[in-house]
């Protein structure tokens, strides 16, 4: 058996089917093809993008002001709800304690 710097016995490392090769500077691609890539595949994210945004139907004014009265009167119903709930439940355990808090 071969010795190596990990100890006695144990086997020499080798390149195998597991292990990927190194890539030597002659194997990589060239940094300007690599950025050529990259810049096209951005370029085409982003036409996608401004396709997807032509394609969206947009709501009128009056929907937007329908939209936004609508939600802000749900948030303001489930706050109360949950304020109400929440004095309920503080006055039934309230009760159930004989008012200690």
């Amino acid at each position: 058996m071969k010795s190596t710097p990990k100890g006695p016995g144990a086997p020499a490392r080798t390149n195998s089917p597991n292990r990927p090769a190194t890539k030597s500077p002659a194997n990589r691609p060239a940094a300007t093809a690599v950025r050529t890539r990259n810049s096209r595949a951005t370029q085409e994210f982003f036409r996608g993008i401004v396709s997807e945004m032509r394609r969206v139907t947009w709501p009128s004014r009056e929907e937007w002001i329908a939209a936004t009265i609508l939600t802000v009167v749900l948030v303001v119903g489930v706050g109360v709800f949950t304020y109400v709930v929440d004095l309920a439940f503080g006055a039934i355990f309230s009760f159930l304690t004989g008012g200690a808090r």
